[in-house]
């Protein structure tokens, strides 16, 4: 049985970090869309980012991109602190979007405070590392030409329906009887 979380039917064995992916797209009325990235710094289970770099991040990068596309809507931390969700209105558009995370990220190196980093503005304002910060940028920015290829050498494509589940996802379409993604799951 599939997961309500995309990315909990993601078996994350199988991604190589850094990469910025389409984790789902919501199409609402009228015509609006609403596309979420999976905007990935580390390597899932084998490293993450110090949750004070991860909150000085967030800052910056709410600030600055929408100084840059107007379809901004959110831009979250993981729970797991291996990258960020990144919600754009519009369809997806990953080398737009990779072109955006860039641009921002050389806002983040060239920034000199943190925006909104205080009592006032913030509910830890105390809780921030600049240099935290720029140092996961730098060595995501370092890894940019990979940033489009999400999948490990080996490993199932991300776009197609037969990638590996989450083993939780798997043993649970086993004991019901679906024999994989796409085939007996509901979509």
């Amino acid at each position: 049985m599939k997961l309500n979380v995309e990315s909990f039917n993601l078996d994350h064995r199988d991604v190589s970090a850094p990469y910025i992916r389409v984790a789902d797209v919501k199409r609402l009325g009228e015509g609006a869309v609403l596309t979420k990235y999976d905007v990935r710094f580390c390597q899932p289970n084998r490293e993450h980012l110090e949750m004070d770099a991860v909150h000085s991040i967030e800052h910056m990068f709410a600030e600055f991109s929408r100084n840059h596309a107007p379809n901004v809507v959110d831009f979250s931390p993981m729970g797991c602190q291996t990258g960020f969700y990144l919600m754009l209105a519009g369809e997806p558009d990953v080398p737009a979007t990779a072109a955006l995370v860039e641009t921002t990220f050389r806002d983040i190196l060239a920034a000199t405070a943190v925006p909104a980093a205080n009592e006032v503005q913030c509910g830890w304002g105390a809780h921030h590392s600049l240099k935290g910060a720029q140092d996961a940028v730098t060595a995501m920015l370092a890894k940019r030409s990979a940033w489009e290829q999400v999948m490990a050498p080996g490993a199932p494509s991300a776009d197609d329906a037969g990638a590996r589940l989450a083993p939780e996802t798997a043993a649970s379409e086993n004991a019901t009887g679906a024999s994989g993604v796409g085939e007996g799951a509901a979509s």
